[in-house]
């Protein structure tokens, strides 16, 4: 317990009583709590709700404290000793016991103090935010939170009717944070800040920057989780993950919208909860052969149509689907079924929700005060400000917060090109130039190669993934080495160039043969990952097959022979949800996948394919283990656009058996002699025309003998039948 303080005789002065009574003080502690006059512990406490108060000794004697002024809610009176006391209040004869809050000292301390105010605390999360702990021998929770131009900052929840006057708290020098010990409160209490600006303004209630969990939606206050304890039973994913993250590994990535993967429309249509979804999904996810799930951003948002893009609460997993242990769940289910985690993270802009961080404490606090840096015009946002240290710290740590917490195996960095650019999606005059005056944002530059840095430094075997939409320069490459040091980039151009190219009728491919093979001339400038995400999906585009031209059979083989191109191209692998069994829809946010149409075997054909993909692609390092280098790659015929086909060789750089992966884009069977790395027997290791994927059965009977007769630059060459609309993969046999 806090020891009292000498003060002078006074018990409470009028001004300070008024200015507490009114909720404007902007130092409680100095006030409130245990003092002593003349020697003699004197007690001050305010209760809105109470006509009567005493302070009660350990010994059960009731010390009534005195109203300090006409219809004041501040109470003071003398509560001898230096034991334990406890205050009880008393309105309209009925009374209830509560422990003084401003009996407690502080709980943060001398070196938390230091780096949170230097802006250099890696795991804020730590300090701040509300934490369920036993503080001076009492259960309790402990909320601090970074307000420093605020005047006051109270607690305010169901706990205390919502009023900012009974929970103010104590500022913590020079930090800009405010802390409070609530005796007695715990898991599940739901609260906010209540927040007085400059000149006593008082701001919307604020959720917890750094809070744990949330409120169902639409209801938006924070909600107090205890996240420590969970015993972790991953250890064996954990040590060996390293080496399932490496750019040298088969990474195959199913991206998903959890809200809408899969429901329980026996019960109202909900989605499902984490632990659900550490069954099925998972073990969906797992019998299909991807290696990793990646899932749309689960940090709280308001707006489920955001698909969590917009977020508010960046430390707490959305309640949406349980609470954050049951998350650990999921994650921990999926390390032990051998998959990795992935999470899309936006630490690009967040919503103007007015409970939100935008003028936190009355300021342009975490964001630019000037919308020409600070307002994001697409999407109705406000942009970080990452030239200012404590919000850089604030990102930086919430990173590492999923990483250390949550046993995520990587983030997903979301809308990286809207971050370098300062006049990304602005006309002129609408944009600030640099201090050299270009366009480029020097700050979060700095601010992604930060936290690249710090995240591979602390957990070396995790991934971070830019989704970066230009040619901005080794944006895959080592920070000392002038990169922004992601381990992956999204390959936007190839995802562009070959959906263009894919969805033209046959008859028209020819005069478009380059967009197949353009992506060759930068295929290794970084680690590129092949994405078909849900942005293809969605605002009009249609689905993946409904992509495709043709009759219904032709769409399906059309798609068929895309995933192999893709599959058998450089580069790590995503899938957007349905789009493994060639949903027909366009995606909807609020419907669940159309699982039924699995009962169609061309559907059926297409999942089977794509399962058969992952289970080749990991299986032969020929396909994956050079994806990121020029030495694993080697066209075989890469002109000929009068027949839309496509060969080349895969290899691993090492002594497992080289691939050739050969696609006709034409409607048409073709009898193709093509060029062979070496004679000898080559299986048909993949066929997308065979029956079994919905296809016309046609094909090489199991596979071909290459002969010794050069032929494309090649030492020897094979007949081989190319269905139409098809892609073949072919596996160098021993001997």
């Amino acid at each position: 317990m806090t020891k009292p303080k000498h003060i002078p005789a006074k018990p409470i002065d009028h001004a300070s009583a008024e200015a507490l009574h009114q909720g404007r003080h902007g130092d409680p502690f100095a006030v409130l709590g245990p003092h002593l006059v003349n020697g003699v512990r004197t007690v001050r406490a305010i209760d809105p709700g109470a006509d009567r108060m005493w302070g009660v000794t350990e010994d059960g004697t009731a010390h009534e404290l005195i109203r300090a002024g006409e219809g004041l809610s501040v109470f003071a009176g003398e509560v001898p000793g230096d034991g334990h006391y406890w205050l009880r209040g008393e309105l309209h004869g009925t009374t209830w016991e509560v422990e003084d809050p401003y009996r407690f000292g502080p709980v943060i301390g001398e070196m938390d103090e230091y780096l949170l105010g230097e802006g250099t605390h890696q795991k804020i999360w730590r300090v701040l935010g509300a934490h369920v702990i036993a503080h001076e021998s009492q259960n309790g929770t402990h909320f601090a939170v970074w307000a420093p131009n605020a005047e006051r900052v109270s607690v305010v929840g169901g706990f205390n009717a919502w009023d900012g006057r009974r929970h103010p708290m104590r500022r913590r020098g020079s930090t800009g944070v405010w802390e409070i010990f609530i005796p007695n409160i715990g898991e599940g209490e739901s609260y906010k800040y209540e927040i007085l600006g400059a000149g006593g303004q008082r701001q919307p209630l604020k959720a917890d920057p750094v809070g744990f969990g949330s409120e169902h939606a639409p209801q938006n206050a924070s909600v107090v989780r205890h996240i420590d304890g969970y015993g972790w039973k991953d250890g064996k994913w954990m040590e060996t993950r390293a080496a399932q993250n490496d750019r040298t590994a088969p990474i195959s990535i199913y991206e998903v919208h959890l809200e809408s993967w899969k429901r329980v429309v026996e019960e109202g249509n909900r989605s499902l909860s984490y632990r659900e979804a550490a069954e099925e999904l998972v073990d969906y996810a797992a019998d299909m052969g991807f290696t990793h799930i990646e899932l749309l951003p689960i940090s709280e948002y308001p707006f489920d149509g955001s698909w969590g893009y917009q977020p508010v609460g960046l430390f707490a997993p959305t309640v949406r689907f349980g609470p954050p242990h049951e998350f650990r769940d999921l994650v921990e289910a999926a390390h032990n079924k051998g998959l990795g985690v992935l999470l899309d993270w936006v630490p690009g802009h967040f919503p103007t929700d007015a409970h939100g961080l935008g003028l936190f404490d009355g300021t342009h606090l975490y964001e630019h005060s000037d919308p020409r840096e600070g307002f994001h015009q697409d999407w109705n946002t406000l942009i970080y400000n990452y030239g200012r240290t404590e919000v850089r710290n604030f990102l930086v740590s919430n990173a590492l917060y999923w990483l250390d917490e949550y046993h995520v195996d990587g983030l997903r960095v979301d809308a990286v090109a809207s971050m370098l650019y300062r006049d990304y999606s602005r006309d002129d005059g609408q944009w600030v130039p640099n201090k050299d005056g270009g366009r480029e944002n020097y700050e979060a530059i700095d601010f992604l190669r930060e936290v690249n840095k710090i995240a591979y430094g602390q957990h070396p075997g995790i991934m971070t993934v830019a989704e970066e939409s230009t040619s901005f320069p080794q944006v895959s490459r080592p920070v000392d080495g002038g990169g922004l040091g992601f381990g992956f980039k999204w390959n936007m151009g190839w995802m562009n160039d070959t959906l263009r190219y894919i969805e033209k009728d046959p008859i028209y491919r020819s005069y478009d043969h380059h967009l197949m093979t353009f992506g060759l001339h930068y295929a290794f400038s970084e680690n590129f990952i092949l994405p078909i995400s849900h942005d293809e999906v969605v605002h009009g585009k249609g689905s993946m097959l409904q992509k495709m031209p043709g009759n219904d059979w032709e769409k399906f083989a059309n798609l068929r022979a895309y995933y192999g191109f893709m599959w058998g191209h450089p580069g790590k692998k995503l899938l957007f949800m349905g789009q493994e069994m060639a949903q027909r829809s366009e995606w909807r946010h609020d419907e669940q996948l159309p699982w039924g149409i699995l009962d169609d075997p061309m559907h059926r054909g297409v999942q089977s394919f794509v399962r058969d993909l992952n289970t080749l692609y990991r299986a032969e390092p020929a396909l994956h283990a050079l994806d990121c280098d020029p030495e694993g790659f080697q066209w075989i015929e890469s002109n000929d656009a009068s027949a839309s086909t496509y060969a080349w060789i895969r290899r691993s750089g090492g002594d497992a058996p080289e691939a050739v992966v050969i696609c006709n884009f034409t409607p048409v069977e073709r009898r193709y002699t093509l060029g062979m790395p070496q004679v000898g027997r080559w299986r048909e290791a993949i066929n997308s025309d065979a029956d079994i994927y919905g296809g016309g059965g046609r094909g090489n009977l199991g596979g071909v003998d290459a002969v010794a007769e050069p032929l494309n630059g090649q030492p020897a060459r094979a007949e081989v039948t190319l269905p139409p609309l098809s892609t073949l993969i072919f596996i160098k046999e021993a001997g």
